[in-house]
């Protein structure tokens, strides 16, 4: 059963992050293991509609809007993936939750490599277990950006929040799906929703700023992927134009001894273009 957008606004909490208000989502099972949903760039939790219902039957679920995302505070400034990974730990710390497994996404793919990178050098994140990967820039050689963004990150970014309306961004949303899975036109304005809400989609350019992070952190991040092959895996959209199957190709190749599944009729948003077989998936990675 999918979601609907008023229900899910219903259903949010929220807690102070370092004066800022945060929208969160919990559900699943409360006495199960914990697993922590990290939405994806320029979207939200909302994202995990469509598997929510059907990973809540194995675990207890956590999801934020992060900082200038969906329903949370959009600031002025102070968007690095480092920030982000912080609020995901204080979250955690609100819910008083220690052990937990993730799945990220896209943009949370490097929060996801962070909370790794902190767990490996003890800074942090200690109860970290399993991490599933979906599409995203977990290589930044591997990262094809798109138009949009590579005029966000020059000097004329602001202009993308500027010009940015409804009708441009379903344009531009879609073609990173795959041509048989591409969202509705109703599917485009549940996602539009939560992007414009408090103005978001004028933010755009700032929250751009992980391109650059990724490229600095790059070491840090894929080394402690390297650290931790046995409890990963990645389930990648094949027809995605930005990480598709070439960054499939170069997990494989970078980290033999992780997990891999490839969904060869999707794109970008595989949790969205075949959310029964992502959830199967990360169901019986994370039960085995």
């Amino acid at each position: 059963m999918k979601l609907d957008t008023q229900r899910w606004r219903s259903n949010a909490k929220y807690f102070d992050f370092q004066g800022h208000q945060i929208a969160y989502w919990t559900g699943g099972n409360p006495n199960a293991r914990p697993l922590l949903l990290v939405h994806g760039f320029p979207t939200c939790s909302w994202d995990w509609a469509l598997v929510w219902n059907s990973l809540s039957s194995d675990r207890n679920l956590i999801a934020c809007d992060m900082l200038g995302f969906g329903l949370s505070d959009k600031p002025r400034s102070g968007y690095t993936i480092h920030r982000q990974t912080d609020l995901q730990e204080a979250l955690l710390a609100h819910l008083g939750i220690d052990e937990f497994d993730a799945l990220v996404h896209d943009y949370g793919v490097s929060v996801g490599q962070e909370l790794l990178a902190r767990q490996h050098d003890g800074s942090g994140a200690q109860g970290f277990s399993r991490a599933i990967f979906l599409n995203g820039g977990i290589f930044p050689d591997q990262h094809r950006a798109r138009p949009i963004q590579k005029l966000g990150v020059s000097r004329l970014g602001f202009l993308v929040g500027l010009l940015m309306s409804r009708k441009s961004f379903g344009s531009s949303f879609s073609e990173v799906f795959g041509p048989d899975t591409r969202p509705s036109e109703a599917e485009l304005d549940e996602f539009w929703e939560f992007i414009s809400h408090k103005r978001g989609n004028r933010i755009t350019h700032k929250l751009l700023h992980y391109i650059a992070d990724r490229v600095t952190h790059k070491a840090r991040w894929e080394t402690a992927l390297v650290n931790a092959q046995s409890r990963i895996g990645l389930i990648n959209g094949a027809l995605d134009p930005v990480s598709g199957k070439h960054a499939y190709d170069r997990w494989c190749a970078t980290l033999p001894n992780a997990r891999h599944h490839l969904i060869k009729n999707v794109g970008h948003y595989p949790q969205v273009e075949a959310p029964d077989e992502v959830a199967a998936k990360v169901l019986e990675w994370l039960a085995d």
